[in-house]
């Protein structure tokens, strides 16, 4: 039939094999994930963040219960400042931040990172449904959750704390911190 057409009308003879030029390439973008799709990548997840057994069983810390409770505000402040200074929100379309801590620290550190995006919002503002990645309320788009866990002091004075992320089943993570007290303050030894 293009034999025909092409023998026929010399006009089309010139398009069809340029046709025949592109469709491979055309194939193989589509093939290879280049054609464009704006629709948002869904992460599954579970409504409630991962302990740290899931994470690694090297990393499974204790509950602290000799740690003041100001102390341990102290160093989930300085966990979670070196948590929002990274980038594991970049290109996830995320519009919250959501913090696993006491009214107090989250209050500190959205009046610490006022400026940053994504902002740091309150925990009642989060939705958490089976199977789905955290979502802001206020937008309906994809959100992360950081949390804290802090063990009880060494002998030597120091503290290990993991600062975890968690925005779905797919993007997870978690940081191991050393931490040392330094006058009324804590101080990372040890960033990752």
């Amino acid at each position: 039939m293009i034999l025909t057409a092409m023998k026929t009308n010399r006009r089309e003879s010139k398009t069809v094999p340029a046709i025949f030029l592109f469709a491979p390439v055309i194939c193989l973008l589509l093939l290879t994930g280049c054609a464009t799709d704006n629709e948002p990548i869904h992460f599954s997840g579970d409504k409630s963040l991962p302990t740290l057994a899931t994470n690694s069983p090297a990393t499974v810390l204790q509950k602290n219960n000799s740690l003041a409770l100001a102390d341990e505000q102290k160093i989930l402040n300085a966990v979670f400042s070196n948590l929002l200074t990274r980038h594991f929100w970049d290109d996830g379309g995320y519009t919250a931040i959501f913090l696993q801590a006491d009214d107090e620290v989250v209050a500190a550190l959205q009046k610490k990172f006022h400026d940053r995006q994504p902002p740091i919002k309150e925990a009642y503002r989060v939705s958490l449904l089976e199977n789905t990645a955290p979502r802001d309320r206020d937008t309906g788009q994809p959100a992360m959750i950081l949390s804290a866990d802090v063990s009880d002091p060494e002998a030597d004075g120091t503290v290990t704390a993991i600062g975890k992320w968690f925005a779905g089943g797919a993007v997870t993570g978690f940081y191991s911190y050393r931490l040392m007290r330094t006058g009324d303050d804590w101080t990372i030894l040890d960033a990752p």
